[in-house]
């Protein structure tokens, strides 16, 4: 029975190395999967999903608009599929987070997405609000603080190291913009 999981965790928890662990255990297998990822994000190249550790995929874009589940029958209707991958799925909008709900539920397309929880300030990203309420399996990817405790928030710094408490909430960066951290040292920097 095909099933919509939603893979989440703060930065840094490895949720692209486990995408790409998950999509090479299908091929090993003789099984057919694809790979999205948000257009906006071309950090390490347009049409990729790169992993800090090295390992990398190619990836079919999507953008705001996009019509994912026309989209994936399409492909379906000249090959075979047997998953679905969705990388960088925090910027999913509602109705994409539905549309995949259909490839589930419609086309029987067991679909994987990763992403983040929360963004900067605490806030759950759109597409990720849809996905803790949508998906019928959540799974969190766990990373740690600078103390040692699990980190469940983002926090974005300026060029000058310090903390930002507010702008816009998509910013693409990396390890040099942002830290993932506890509530407790999140709480300290951005609610103080």
């Amino acid at each position: 029975m095909a099933q919509l999981y939603f893979y989440y965790s703060a930065m840094n928890a490895g949720k692209s190395t486990s995408l790409l662990q998950s999509a090479y255990n299908y091929r090993e297998r003789g099984m057919h999967s694809i790979i999205y990822t948000a257009a906006l994000d071309d950090r390490y190249g347009v049409g990729k999903v790169t992993s800090r550790i090295g390992l990398q995929a190619d990836a079919r874009l999507y953008a705001k608009g996009d019509d994912l589940f026309q989209s994936i029958s399409e492909i379906r209707a000249t090959q075979k599929l047997d998953c679905v991958f969705i990388d960088e799925a925090q910027f999913l909008t509602k109705e994409q987070v539905r549309q995949l709900v259909e490839v589930v539920d419609e086309l029987k397309i067991p679909v994987l997405a990763y992403g983040l929880r929360t963004d900067f300030l605490g806030e759950t990203f759109e597409g990720s609000h849809y996905l803790l309420a949508w998906a019928d399996k959540l799974s969190e990817l766990k990373t740690v603080c600078h103390c040692g405790r699990k980190a469940s928030f983002v926090v974005r710094r300026d060029p000058n190291g310090d903390a930002v408490t507010d702008g816009d909430q998509v910013q693409i960066g990396g390890n040099d913009s942002y830290e993932s951290m506890c509530r407790k040292h999140f709480k300290q920097l951005v609610w103080d």
